[in-house]
């Protein structure tokens, strides 16, 4: 016996669905229509007529004329799209863990004759079909997979629906899960999983904080070092170059005041005895100061003899003094004997040109 899907009647004598799930589908079964000659077919549906029992024609919407008697509607299938509710099943993925999931299943007819002779009870053979293919596609993913990847299972789904009931005249325009259960204890084991990979993911943030900031630590302590040594280079070099500046000026000064002294000794008559008397007064402060510094000196034995100290060290002056002047003076008797012999060349030269033209002439 057939029995009426919700796409389509059959005359009212024949007993209808009796599924629960028939109930979410957008029309209500009532009896064919009966042959009046005149009949107008509604929009967007097909009704199927049959003659003396063999099918005859298709009726589009619009208006329709039958033959009395032998002219019979016996199927009217809706060309809207309508949406299956897929009740609850239980599926087990490949690593074992047992799911239960439903959804929702939108098809369409798409050609009235399959729909109405290939297949005694359309959506109850397509709600079939579709759970079983869920059920296969859920064994071929694991657990992470089948929850990570809900549009590609779905487009799997469709796809094994339209090749399987591409007989039937009916096209699967999609299906959507709805709600995936998985066990108690597994939904545990994710939270606790999901739990410690944030723990995991804190420390591991906790450390590289730390570890930056230990590596920003020691470049800063590397930097201080560098700027503070360098710091000590530039001042050391400061301090030379001041002391040597200072060493150099020093050494100016006293050449200047070596040079006065001594020009002041050569332009003055008595500048010997000033000299002496310069003398006396540096000895006896040395003298003064060795006493203050420490108790236990050494001193020469005629250390009351001052004038016989100061007559020595004029001794050494004059020998000094004496001693320079020969240098200078034998240094410009070189200097005249160089000059006086580049004259005789140059005599020499200008005569041997003279004598050199007279040959010639």
């Amino acid at each position: 016996m057939r029995n009426n899907a919700p796409g389509y009647k059959r005359h009212g004598n024949r007993p209808g669905p009796t599924t629960a799930a028939y109930s979410t589908l957008p029309r209500k079964n009532k009896s064919l229509p009966a042959n009046t000659v005149i009949k107008f077919v509604p929009q967007q549906e097909a009704w199927v007529v049959e003659r003396m029992g063999r099918f005859s024609r298709i009726l589009e919407p619009g208006l329709a004329i039958l033959v009395p008697l032998l002219d019979r509607i016996s199927y009217t299938q809706s060309l809207k799209e309508v949406a299956v509710e897929i009740p609850t099943q239980s599926a087990i993925t490949m690593d074992n863990v047992t799911l239960e999931l439903d959804g929702v299943l939108y098809y369409r007819v798409v050609d009235p004759y399959k729909a109405s002779y290939g297949v005694a009870d359309a959506e109850f053979s397509i709600m079939q079909l579709a759970q079983t293919t869920m059920r296969a596609e859920i064994g071929q993913m694991t657990l992470d997979t089948t929850l990570a990847e809900r549009n590609t299972l779905n487009h799997n789904i469709v796809q094994a629906i339209n090749h399987a009931s591409e007989s039937w005249g009916i096209a699967c325009l999609r299906y959507e899960i709805r709600d995936i259960h998985p066990p108690v204890k597994v939904v545990e084991a994710m939270h606790s999983q999901v739990s410690a990979e944030r723990s995991k993911r804190a420390q591991i943030l906790e450390s590289e904080g730390a570890r930056q900031s230990a590596i920003n630590v020691a470049e800063g302590s590397k930097q201080a070092q560098i700027l503070a040594s360098e710091a000590v280079k530039m001042e050391q070099i400061n301090r030379a170059m001041g002391e040597a500046e200072a060493i150099r000026q020093t050494a100016y000064a006293e050449a200047a005041a070596i040079e006065k002294v001594a020009k002041a000794i050569s332009d003055s008559e008595a500048g010997e005895l000033a000299a002496g008397l310069h003398v006396a007064q540096q000895y006896v402060e040395a003298f003064g100061n060795i006493a203050k510094e420490s108790n236990t000196i050494v001193v020469p034995a005629s250390t009351n003899d001052v004038a016989g100290m100061v007559s020595q060290a004029m001794a050494v002056f004059s020998s000094v003094s004496a001693n320079q002047k020969r240098a200078a003076a034998s240094l410009q008797r070189e200097k005249k004997s160089e000059a006086s012999a580049g004259k005789i060349e140059n005599g020499l030269e200008g005569a041997g040109g003279f004598g050199s033209e007279q040959l010639n002439h």
